[in-house]
């Protein structure tokens, strides 16, 4: 089990949102965000010579944001590792940047590659990007970073052959630990309190669970759900979809101090991130609750797309306008 396949229930995934056009949105005040500017999309500086380039993950408080690019040139590609403070510009060049997964309010980053047949996950700090220790069954993808440093991911159960949640701790560097939890494991959000979010069981049978503090494991529930995944974490707020026998699966909001939950948007096709707001992202939408709200850019062979949300309502993402793929950012949505 991992985080595509799951994703192939929600009829489409990114591949379809980057093919897709989308008719414009009508520009709305966001009062019920805690915002008061009019709902706006702003291109994000990108290296010229990329082929393309996308805004992945924003950190809670804004400041940061990261995204990948790609360099082609007779040589060969490039993967390009792209970082904005405040509008500022940084690209970074490495081997092992395939894909960013995240990035905390101190602007350390983290992704996933691939080589000699394996998953190889990585970390940006100091002005460096530095490969994570693998477990000892081999490749490990990572998922998402707090503010103290901890990092979660995926690896392999060696017994059984199926996933593990795994927990790069802060605290001891240069490890990499098993997480307790069920079968089938797969380790999506971490909170800066260190509740850890996941969805476990084989294929096609996924339940959702929580790792409180204190290394409890509970379970996520949707009653009448025949199955439930998670998608992200943030404050006291998870997000995933549950199959509750309609026509799509449901997007579901869990509160994760009491373990309670809500039905978001069924105009959302899937879900990408949610804030410590419980406000909640996915495909070319924002969700606070039942209803959602259509981002601006998309248009004439035009689509724009959903990758990540800070608690100040900054959405981050791409464009694709007639086949480019570039980095934007929204505000006030």
């Amino acid at each position: 089990m991992n985080r595509i396949a799951r994703r192939t229930l929600v009829a489409g995934a990114a591949a379809g949102l980057l093919a897709a056009s989308v008719a414009g949105a009508t520009p709305a005040a966001a009062a019920s965000h805690g915002a008061t500017a009019l709902c706006g999309i702003s291109a994000l500086p990108y290296p010229a010579d990329a082929s393309r380039a996308t805004a992945d993950a924003i950190d809670p408080t804004g400041r940061f944001i990261a995204g990948s690019g790609l360099r082609v040139s007779d040589t060969g590609s490039q993967p390009l590792l792209l970082i904005w403070m405040r509008g500022e510009l940084t690209t970074v060049e490495s081997p092992i940047v395939d894909t960013v997964a995240d990035v905390n309010a101190r602007g350390v980053v983290i992704g996933n590659g691939y080589g000699d047949g394996t998953g190889l996950p990585w970390r940006y700090r100091g002005g460096k990007v530095e490969p994570l220790p693998l477990p000892p069954t081999g490749g490990a993808r990572v998922s998402a970073i707090n503010r103290a440093g901890d990092i979660v991911g995926t690896g392999q159960d060696p017994q059984t052959g199926g996933t593990v949640a795994l927990l790069w701790p802060a605290a001891r560097p240069g490890t990499v630990e098993v997480l307790d939890a069920s079968a089938d494991a797969v380790a999506e959000g971490i909170n800066d309190d260190g509740t850890v979010v996941g969805t476990a069981g084989a294929f096609d049978e996924w339940t959702t669970w929580l790792r409180r503090p204190d290394g409890t494991v509970e379970p996520l529930t949707v009653p009448g759900a025949r199955i439930a995944f998670a998608a992200a974490a943030a404050g006291q707020w998870a997000v995933g979809q549950a199959d509750l026998g309609g026509m799509s699966p449901a997007n579901i909001r869990w509160n994760l101090r009491d373990g309670s939950y809500s039905e978001l948007s069924a105009e959302l096709p899937w879900l990408e991130d949610v804030n410590a707001r419980g406000v909640a992202v996915g495909s070319d939408r924002v969700s606070v609750g039942a209803t959602s709200r259509v981002l601006p850019g998309s248009g004439e062979r035009t689509s724009v797309g959903t990758r990540a949300i800070a608690d100040n309502g900054s959405i981050v993402g791409f464009r694709n306008s007639y086949g480019q793929v570039t980095p934007v950012r929204w505000t006030g949505c």
